[in-house]
Order: C-alpha cells, then sequence, then structure tokens
C-alpha cells in the first residue's frame, strides 16, 4: 500500500473556503492526473537515474585513476587524495545551508544543478594538466557527491514514501551501486585503447545523457504538490532544534561519523591496494565492480526488511560486514581472496548507505528532513574526507596500506556499539 493516495486531495483553504491548488505546473501534474499508479514512483525513477550519474564523483570511481595518474605525472597518494579530502570539507561547509532550502523548494534544482557539475568537470578533467587543475575540477565534482546529491537524493525520496520508505531506500541505493559497478568499468575500458584522459570523458558523458533530462521534467518536491494527500501519517515531527536535543541524534552521528571515513577511504585506494598485491589493473577494476554489485545487494535486502524489525539491528550488522571486509583486505594473496574481501565490505557498505536516510527519516520525520540531514552531513563529509587523506598519507609514510585498514577495521567495531545504542526516540522535546 502506498504512503500517499493518488486521489485524495488537498482541503478547502480555512481563509477563504476555495480549494488549494497543487502548486505544480506542466508534465508531472498532467501525468499525476493519468497515470493508473503513484505519481512517487516517477520520482524514484527520476531519483534512481540521479544516483547512477551522481557515481561519476565517487571515489570507487575514482581509484581507477589514481595509478595513471601517479604515473604520469608523479603525484603522491597524499596529494591525489586530498582533492576528494578538500572536495568532502567544501560540502561540508555547504551541506547545513542546502538542507532547509531543500526543505522548502524541492530537489529539482539542485539535483540538475549537481549532474550538470559533475558531468561537465568530469569531461574538463580530461584536459588536466597540472596539480591545481585537478583540484579545482575534481573538488567541484566531489562537492556534488557529497552535499547536493545526498541531500537532494534521499530529501525527496523520504518526502514521498512513508510506509514504503526501506523498499524505496533501496531501489534508489541499488541504482547508485549500478553507477558505482558500471562507472569503474565505463572508465577503464575507455582508458584500455585510450588512455586515462578518455576514461575521463566516457564518465562526463555518461553522467549528463543518463541524470540530466529526466530530473528537469519530472521532478516534484512533495505529494502536496501534486494536491495529493498522506493516507498515513505514522511519524512525529522533529524540528531541527528538537532533534538536536535527543541521544539519538548523537548516536546515529556518531556511527555515521565512523562509517564513512571507512567507507571513503577504502573506496579510493581499493584499485591500487590491490594492483599493488599483484593483481592486473582489470581484474583489479572488476573486483570495484564486484564490491559495488555486493553493495547493491545488502541495498536489496534492506528494502525487504519488515518495518517492526529496529533499525539499529540491520546498521549494527553493517558495521560487521565492514569490519570482516577490512581485516580479509589486510593480506590479499590472490585474485579470489580480492575479491571475497571485497564482497564482504560491499555488504557492509550497501547496507549502510541504505538504512542511514532511512534512519534519519524514521527517526525525525520528513517535514525538517533536510535541515536535519544537512546539519548531520556537514559531520559525514568532513569524516568522509579524512578517510582518503589518511590511506594515502600512512601509504606514503608506510609503503603500503596495512596501516589505514587497521584503521578503518577498529572504527567499524565501534559504529557495531554506536549503531546498537541509538533507539528511536518517541517523543519530540519541548
Amino acid at each position: 500500500m502506498p504512503s500517499f493516495s493518488r486521489h485524495a486531495r488537498l482541503p478547502l483553504d480555512d481563509r477563504n473556503g476555495h480549494p488549494r491548488l497543487a502548486r505544480q505546473r506542466g508534465l508531472p501534474q498532467l501525468l499525476a492526473a493519468r497515470l493508473p499508479f503513484f505519481y512517487g514512483w516517477v520520482v524514484l525513477a527520476c531519483l534512481c537515474c540521479a544516483g547512477f550519474a551522481r557515481q561519476g564523483g565517487a571515489t570507487a570511481t575514482f581509484s581507477v585513476f589514481v595509478e595513471p595518474l601517479t604515473r604520469e605525472f608523479g603525484w603522491s597518494r597524499t596529494a591525489i587524495s586530498g582533492a576528494a579530502s578538500l572536495g568532502g570539507v567544501l560540502a561540508a561547509l555547504l551541506s547545513p545551508l542546502i538542507g532547509p532550502l531543500l526543505d522548502r523548494h524541492g530537489s529539482r534544482a539542485a539535483l540538475c544543478l549537481a549532474v550538470l557539475g559533475t558531468g561537465i568537470a568530469a569531461l574538463l578533467l580530461s584536459l588536466t594538466q597540472s596539480l591545481m587543475l585537478f583540484y579545482l575540477l575534481f573538488c567541484i565534482a566531489r562537492l556534488n557527491w557529497a552535499s547536493p546529491f545526498e541531500l537532494g537524493i534521499y530529501s525527496a525520496l523520504n518526502n514521498w514514501f512513508v510506509a514504503r520508505r526501506p523498499l524505496a531506500n533501496s531501489i534508489a541505493t541499488v541504482a547508485q551501486m549500478a553507477g558505482l559497478v558500471a562507472m569503474p568499468l565505463i572508465a577503464q575500458l575507455a582508458m584500455r585503447g585510450h588512455g586515462w584522459r578518455a576514461g575521463w570523458i566516457a564518465i562526463g558523458v555518461t553522467v549528463l545523457a543518463v541524470g540530466f533530462v529526466p530530473v528537469w521534467l519530472l521532478m516534484v518536491r512533495r505529494p502536496e504538490d501534486l494536491g495529493l494527500l498522506p493516507v498515513e501519517h505514522i511519524e512525529t515531527t522533529f524540528s531541527r532544534r528538537q532533534a538536536v536535543r535527543t541521544s539519538a541524534f548523537w548516536l546515529l552521528l556518531g556511527y555515521t561519523v565512523l562509517v564513512y571515513p571507512v567507507q571513503a577511504g577504502v573506496s579510493l585506494h581499493q584499485a591500487a591496494n590491490l594492483i599493488e598485491h599483484g593483481i592486473a589493473p582489470t581484474m583489479a577494476a572488476s573486483i570495484v565492480s564486484l564490491f559495488s554489485l555486493m553493495s547493491g545487494v545488502a541495498s536489496a535486502m534492506c528494502g525487504l526488511m519488515p518495518r517492526a524489525l529496529p533499525i539499529r539491528y540491520p546498521m549494527a550488522l553493517g558495521g560487521v560486514f565492514l569490519t570482516i571486509g577490512c581485516v580479509a583486505m589486510i593480506g590479499i594473496a590472490s585474485t579470489l581472496q580480492g575479491a571475497v574481501a571485497a564482497a564482504l565490505f560491499g555488504l557492509g557498505i550497501g547496507a549502510m548507505l541504505t538504512l542511514l536516510p532511512i534512519a534519519w527519516a524514521d527517526y525525525f520525520g520528513r517535514a525538517n528532513y533536510g535541515a536535519i540531514r544537512g546539519l548531520a552531513l556537514s559531520a559525514q563529509v568532513l569524516a568522509q574526507a579524512a578517510g582518503p587523506l589518511l590511506s594515502g598519507a600512512l601509504h606514503d609514510w608506510t609503503g603500503g596500506y596495512r596501516d589505514s585498514l587497521e584503521c578503518f577495521a577498529a572504527l567499524s567495531f565501534l559504529s557495531i556499539l554506536a549503531a546498537l545504542a541509538a533507539r528511536r526516540p518517541r517523543i519530540a522535546p519541548a
């Protein structure tokens, strides 16, 4: 049963007795009146396209460029990792400002600009000749990945779906994992015949072709903008001020700060780590795609979980898979071992990426999701920025990735404890 009715309409205006008008005009309003199903599924399809395109700026995609950039320009792993980290810092500064704007105006404009910015930046990265230009362009792509895409996709999803929120979030996350499977392979195949510059061109073209048109034409802020009413309203609504006064907010934030350095730090250097263990570059790219594929499997499984199950338990299980995956990556001795480690790590990442947006919406409601998540996202992207920098610095210092993987395993273990302690608040503080 969908969370919103296609037939229920907004009530009469209390002040003048006239029916309220839907705020959205044009093609979405025409489709919503004629489709035999809930318009939220159209919105979900748009968000899947945006999520696929988002992965042009992902660390897993960037990881296939690390070794050729190092080889051609002699840049250190620390210097290369710094671009991803700086993009995260910029996103942290913008996220608290973007969130409230999304609550008021919706995700359409933010996602369209993010797609355009990422696609154009990727195309221009093919012209890179200096570290400064590389930083400028990749920071744009990384900023978009970490803030406008993250807030825009999940703010729209959680506004359109309540009862089917896990299913909708899992579908959107699977689409993003499909992008993570496809983007490294697209880049690697283009690079085989024409070098790393062709890889960036292939990424940029893919981002623009998949992501822009559906979002521009069909996105709608929330059901009420089409005159639709919720059939059910099962959530307590928190303001941002009320949310930060709960222990649940800080425990979810703690979980976030623990797992996101692991996600970014391992993802960015995953291909390079495999190559250093004697695995061929093409096979390393395939293993990175396997990691993304298993993330999609975990996301799909999260969509099927019963709503009565407290979300903190599957979040803790995701932390278990991250811990085991990091430990397994330390001593890779064969292609099979690398694939198993990537698969385990991917299961943890898929669970984390799917469940965290659901937890924020379930715990604090949909009305102020952007404002609340935007505040938390600042800490998230700063933590995420620290992961690649830690991996690169420890690699340059020690000559390998063992120390950074041990650190990430410890953080993953602590995330299990934070998840188990994060109980859902029942009443908003006065």
